[in-house]
């Protein structure tokens, strides 16, 4: 398979950025540390206090941005590409609002504590809430435009239970429902990071024997259908790993807003791909959660959860695309 020259150049022009963005994180804090030093601690070359920050402190942290981010990136990849619609994201569709009902009923309402319990209730929720929209929204096979609306509708219903909850909780409940409510990744560690890498990989690998199918897919299901894809089965199978890489994310973070969204259409446009570029979005999904989490830590006079820092940039952006997406129609 011949890969276009745009899309290598893409493609490493991320990693570099990443790259940048991480050093930067790993550097920057109430202990900066010289680029020298950084690299001194990662090979091992640093000891003492040096050591303890970067390897202990801020890389957990910098590479739970980049795995998250990019698992955010490559659901709202496969999304965009079943729904052929710049909108299609997890949390436009309402899965991670789902995801977020299911930790809320955990933590709420059954009062079962844990950050284990909280991750499964919040992937059992977004996948109840993927199999419900996915019934309500099939008619005789499964249109894109279609799946959005009722997405939304599904969203908006959620939304409501998720505020109710937390209205009728205890305070000290309802106020930590509502911080993790928000997207942080101030919890991220070495145990989180091994929890969560295992099953994510599994994911991504799945994800990347599916693209072929799936970019078949954008052809048309007819044209999909004739060159031997299994339309059904592979949107299905698609749906399960989209919800899946979201919902494991916002079972760890809360739900982060946007880089779903806004991911795969920045990395078409950088890759210069017709259609949705997988590898390139999941690219841009760590570089923007990367760059989100550091604005959040470093750039605001207080630290503050990277989702607030993701909805304010991936609101504007959601305009723009809302007014570009008009004028074409």
């Amino acid at each position: 398979m011949r890969v276009p020259r745009r899309t290598l150049i893409a493609v490493a022009g991320l990693l570099l950025a990443a790259i940048t963005v991480g050093v930067y994180s790993l550097a920057t804090g109430d202990y900066v540390l010289s680029i020298g030093q950084v690299a001194g601690a990662l090979f091992g070359h640093a000891h003492g206090i040096e050591s303890t920050i970067v390897l202990e402190w801020r890389l957990p942290r910098v590479l739970t941005a980049l795995l998250f981010g990019a698992a955010l990136g490559l659901a709202g990849a496969i999304f965009q590409s079943l729904t052929r619609n710049p909108l299609g994201s997890p949390d436009i569709i309402g899965f991670d609002t789902g995801a977020y009902t299911g930790a809320l009923i955990v933590m709420l309402v059954l009062n079962l504590p844990g950050g284990v319990t909280t991750a499964a209730g919040a992937v059992i929720g977004g996948l109840l809430t993927a199999a419900a929209v996915y019934v309500l929204a099939y008619r005789n096979g499964m249109v894109g435009f279609r799946l959005i609306v009722v997405g939304i509708g599904v969203t908006a219903m959620l939304t409501s239970v998720n505020t109710w909850l937390i209205l009728h909780a205890d305070t000290q409940q309802a106020v930590n429902a509502g911080f993790w409510g928000a997207g942080s990744l101030d919890k991220s560690g070495m145990d989180q990071l091994s929890i969560a890498i295992i099953p994510l990989l599994v994911l991504f690998l799945a994800a990347v024997l599916i693209t072929p199918a799936l970019g078949l897919l954008e052809l048309g299901d007819d044209a999909g259908a004739q060159l031997g894809v299994a339309v059904e089965r592979t949107r299905l199978l698609a749906i399960i790993i989209g919800v899946g890489l979201s919902a494991l994310v916002t079972s760890f973070s809360g739900p982060i807003a946007f880089v779903a969204l806004a991911a795969p259409q920045i990395a078409r446009r950088l890759a210069g791909a017709a259609g949705i570029a997988f590898l390139p979005s999941a690219l841009t999904g760590a570089v923007l959660l990367l760059s989100a989490d550091a604005i959040a830590q470093h750039a605001l006079p207080d630290p503050v959860p990277v989702g607030l820092v993701t909805v304010i940039l991936g609101g504007g952006y959601f305009l723009w695309l809302l007014v570009t997406e008009g004028r074409r129609r």
